[in-house]
């Protein structure tokens, strides 16, 4: 795609970010922390501004019927503009990347050869819905010296620019370019095809969102796109066991958000501990009233439960549901898992050692854990200060993106006048 095809506004939008991108590389770490703790004061002194917008986001989504947990991913509380701002001066209080030499080798001909840590330029991030990724995907590149674009939903719209504007004038005021982060305002599809075909201005390009966003994002980007993917987690209850442990874990990872990538979709348990764990684990969920869809084994144990289909095993639901699918080995539930996961996070409750370290070897996922909830797949959880997404592919980058997944290195070669 060339530029004639190409909106003039987001040609402008383009040939600014790689400007600041420019300024933002030669920034010093003090700069850049400076900025980030101004716009993280910036968002709780404004928070009743932010909330105001949000509420139009909010009352727009009512009005369409919008799924439930997709309403909660939407809101905003004071809490959460809390959340968003110590995510930043966490993203401040980590060491910079940027600049770090990775290695320095002599060859033989005296030649010194090392890797250096530099910005990726500038990043381009498509995402739906959360309001909170606005602050958290600034702050990454901004720290990281990447200029960004961002394409958020229309579902958060006005929570968006007032968010942007928030950290901009924040920026501003710290004697640091505005333009650092921007945001396209105009919903029409046409436009974010069109963002995606900026690979004259834009280095990378970040989906973050539904399966459908992302795919499409795939299928017509000419921006290198790192895919986040969406989240089929899986939970296998193993023959050894803790029951309650299992309930426990269960019960949070589906039920603490259900909006989120991160949530259990689906249950694997082995038919030796079936009997005893089911109706424990069944009896825990109906405090909030999930809906269990379970194969024919299951629905023996615990009377009730909806039948499950194929198509429940792949199904991210986003919502109260849960699938049920009962295995006779580790292996079946291994195989079961990669089957039907999308690479994102897996689970196993086990006491045993040897089961266990063969799930973490066997699943293909990118965050796989023992006797844990999947909902610490999170860069906040991770030490990370945020994350700019949720990698599931194998190139680059890989489970949540930190500071590091948002750079790149270069050859840094030291001679005294040789030739080849």
């Amino acid at each position: 795609m060339n530029d004639t095809t190409i909106n003039a506004k987001l040609i402008q939008m383009g040939e600014q970010a790689v400007k600041v991108s420019r300024v933002l590389t030669k920034m010093n770490v003090g700069l850049k922390n400076q900025g980030l703790e101004a716009v993280a004061d910036a968002l709780i002194a404004r928070e009743e501004e932010i909330l105001w917008e949000n509420r139009k986001d909010i009352e727009k989504a009512l009005s369409n019927n919008m799924k439930e947990s997709l309403v909660d991913r939407l809101c905003l509380t004071s809490d959460r503009i809390v959340s968003m701002a110590e995510g930043l001066r966490q993203i401040a209080s980590l060491e910079d990347p940027v600049g770090e030499v990775i290695g320095m080798k002599k060859r033989p001909n005296g030649l010194m050869i090392g890797e250096k840590r530099v910005p990726l330029g500038v990043i381009g991030i498509i995402y739906e819905a959360r309001p909170n990724v606005t602050a958290d995907a600034f702050g990454l590149c901004f720290k990281t010296g990447n200029a960004v674009i961002l394409k958020g939903g229309s579902d958060a719209l006005y929570s968006n620019i007032k968010i942007v504007e928030v950290i901009q004038q924040a920026l501003i005021r710290t004697g640091i370019p505005g333009e650092a982060v921007q945001l396209i305002k105009d919903t029409d599809r046409e436009v974010t095809r069109q963002f995606m075909g900026m690979d004259k201005y834009i280095d990378v390009l970040i989906p973050r969102g539904s399966a459908g966003l992302i795919q499409s994002t795939i299928a017509n980007s000419t921006i290198p796109v790192i895919e986040t993917g969406t989240g089929n987690c899986h939970v296998y209850v193993d023959e050894t066991a803790d029951i309650q442990m299992a309930a426990d874990i269960i019960y949070n990872a589906k039920t603490q958000r259900t909006g989120v990538c991160n949530a259990c979709e689906s249950l694997v348990i082995h038919s030796g501990i079936l009997k005893d764990a089911l109706p424990v684990i069944a009896e825990r969920l109906s405090q909030k009233n999930v809906e269990i869809r379970a194969d024919e084994r299951a629905r023996m144990v615990v009377t009730g439960l909806n039948s499950a289909t194929i198509e429940d095993w792949g199904t991210e639901y986003l919502d109260y549901i849960i699938s049920v699918k009962t295995v006779d080995s580790i292996d079946e539930a291994i195989d079961h898992i990669n089957c039907y996961n999308t690479k994102h996070s897996e689970a196993i409750i086990t006491k045993d050692y040897a089961n266990a370290n063969r799930f973490l070897e066997e699943v293909d996922a990118a965050a796989v854990y023992v006797n844990a909830s999947t909902r610490f797949t999170d860069g906040f959880e991770f030490g990370f200060g945020a994350e700019i997404g949720i990698s599931t592919q194998k190139l680059h980058a890989r489970g949540p993106m930190g500071l590091k997944a948002l750079t790149t290195t270069k050859f840094i070669i030291y001679g005294n006048g040789q030739t080849r």
